[in-house]
C-alpha cells in the first residue's frame, strides 16, 4: 500500500507534463547541442518516477528516515512545480532557481539515503544525474535567451 502512495505522488508530478507540454515556445528556444532528443524525456522521467517511488517506499520502512522522507516530499513538490513554471509560464529564470533548489534537495536526499541504506541511495542516483542534465540544459537556455533578449534591447535602443 505504501508503495502506491509514493507512486501516486510521482504520478501527480508526472501529470504536469500532460497539462504543460513543450509546444512551439520550447521548440523556438535556442538549445545546446547536448539537448536530449524529445523521446528521451518521457522515457527518462518514467524510469525516474518508478525509482523515486521505490526509494520512497524503501525509506518509509527504515527507522530514522524522517528527515530524508521530508526531503523526498520537498523534492516531489519542487519537481511538480518546475513544469508549469517553465512550460506553462515560460519563466526561464524562475525555473532555473527551482531546479537549483531541487538539485540541492535531491543531493542531500541521496547522501542521507546512502547513509541509511546503500541500495536506496543508488536507486536515487540516476535522478540526481538526470537533474544535472536538466540544470545544464535550463542554464544554457537561460543564458542564450538572456543574451538574445539583451541583443534585441540593444538593437532597439541603438536603432541597429
Amino acid at each position: 500500500m505504501t508503495f502506491f502512495i509514493f507512486l501516486l505522488a510521482c504520478g501527480a508530478a508526472a501529470s504536469t507534463g500532460f497539462f504543460f507540454k513543450p509546444g512551439e515556445w520550447y521548440e523556438s528556444l535556442a538549445k545546446p547541442g547536448f539537448t536530449p532528443p524529445g523521446w528521451a524525456f518521457p522515457l527518462a522521467w518514467s524510469v525516474i518516477y518508478l525509482l523515486l517511488a521505490w526509494a520512497g517506499y524503501r525509506l518509509s520502512l527504515m527507522p530514522g528516515s524522517q528527515v530524508v522522507l521530508a526531503l523526498w516530499a520537498a523534492q516531489i513538490a519542487l519537481n511538480t512545480l518546475w513544469t508549469p513554471v517553465f512550460f506553462g509560464a515560460h519563466h526561464i529564470f524562475a525555473s532555473m532557481v527551482i531546479l537549483v533548489v531541487l538539485w540541492l534537495v535531491v543531493a542531500a536526499m541521496v547522501v542521507m539515503a546512502v547513509r541509511l541504506d546503500l541500495i536506496t541511495g543508488l536507486i536515487l542516483f540516476p535522478y540526481l544525474a538526470w537533474l544535472c542534465v536538466a540544470c545544464a540544459l535550463n542554464f544554457s537556455i537561460l543564458r542564450k535567451h538572456h543574451s538574445s533578449a539583451s541583443n534585441r534591447k540593444h538593437e532597439a535602443e541603438t536603432g541597429a
